[in-house]
């Protein structure tokens, strides 16, 4: 395996501390990618543990099966997406499991490969797909939606005050010629933001581009469903390990873990519940678990990081 598939798993201590329960028990990484979490899961489980992965790309597939072939018929990998576990299982024939880890972040192995356009850093063809069987790529955002469809994707899912104007310059630009490489991108969004902007909080691309590939591979959609979800198929006293990198799938696990421990819809004032909601579990701890500074210096991409775990009833 070459070196930039060496995905460096973020924050692996406190992952393991929060997700195994039970040594012998069967464990599900929702989120492959180049195998970390998994190795570190399957080093820590009896020789009658199991864990299953799934992942949106093939490449990853590919080479953690690879990485991890020692474990034989202990390990379990799945090309596929993880809005999709419960159907997954089932066809394993497994109802319940001991612990889920769910790592919301694109991976490195994905960044660091140029042609698959991910990165603002990197000159390439604009694609951003996870799963490069996907219809739908950044090329096709970018040069065929709409000012008013572009403006609402980075301002909602990018968080950016100046997406129209982003938006307008993209459209401008696409009049002359195809935009084509990430570079061009880069270029374009650096010109419609205002000098100031520019020289503060990193690359002023970055939000864009963080928006243009939640669109591309509907990262949000859905999300709080299978939260839920995942939370359903635990054992009592599973775990559901959740690593997010921006404020809005942040948000979005938050609030769902929130409402599963508390479900109670009924009036404050009255004395006893009515509606007959039951929690499902807890959230520990309540503001979730950050990168040590060690971590956060030896591993820039884990500074935005956070990990959220939810203990099942």
């Amino acid at each position: 395996m070459s070196e930039n598939t060496r995905h460096v798993p973020i924050m692996p201590k406190e992952v393991l501390e929060s997700i195994i329960t039970d040594r012998n028990g069967v464990y599900v990484d929702a989120t492959l990618g180049f195998g970390g979490h998994s190795e570190l899961i399957l080093n820590e489980l009896s020789a009658k543990g199991k864990l299953i992965g799934i992942d949106r790309d093939k490449e990853a597939i590919e080479a953690s099966e690879h990485r991890l072939e020692k474990y034989g018929d202990r390990f379990r990998a799945i090309h596929g997406n993880y809005k999709d576990i419960e159907g997954y299982l089932r066809d394993e024939g497994i109802r319940m499991v001991d612990g889920i880890l769910a790592d919301l972040g694109i991976s490195s192995y994905q960044i660091d490969t140029p042609d698959r356009g991910f990165s603002y850093n990197k000159n390439a063809p604009i694609d951003m797909r996870m799963n490069q069987q996907d219809k739908l790529s950044a090329y096709e955002v970018v040069n065929n939606y709409s000012v008013e469809e572009l403006q609402r994707i980075i301002r909602i899912y990018g968080e950016e005050k100046f997406a129209r104007q982003i938006a307008q310059q993209i459209q401008r630009q696409r009049e002359k010629k195809e935009i084509e490489t990430t570079y061009e991108l880069v270029e374009i969004i650096k010109s419609a933001i205002p000098a100031p902007a520019r020289r503060k909080g990193g690359n002023p691309a970055k939000r864009t581009f963080q928006a243009i590939r939640i669109h591309v591979n509907d990262e949000l959609e859905g999300l709080s469903e299978t939260i839920e979800g995942m939370i359903r198929l635990l054992k009592s006293g599973g775990r559901l390990c959740v690593i997010t990198f921006h404020s809005l799938e942040d948000r979005i696990v938050k609030q769902v873990m929130r409402e599963l421990e508390d479900p109670c819809t009924c009036p404050k004032d009255i004395p006893y519940c009515v509606c007959g909601k039951i929690s499902l579990g807890r959230a520990y701890p309540r503001g979730g678990i950050v990168p040590t500074n060690e971590e956060m210096e030896n591993n820039s991409r884990s500074k935005s990081a956070r990990l959220r775990v939810f203990i099942k009833n």
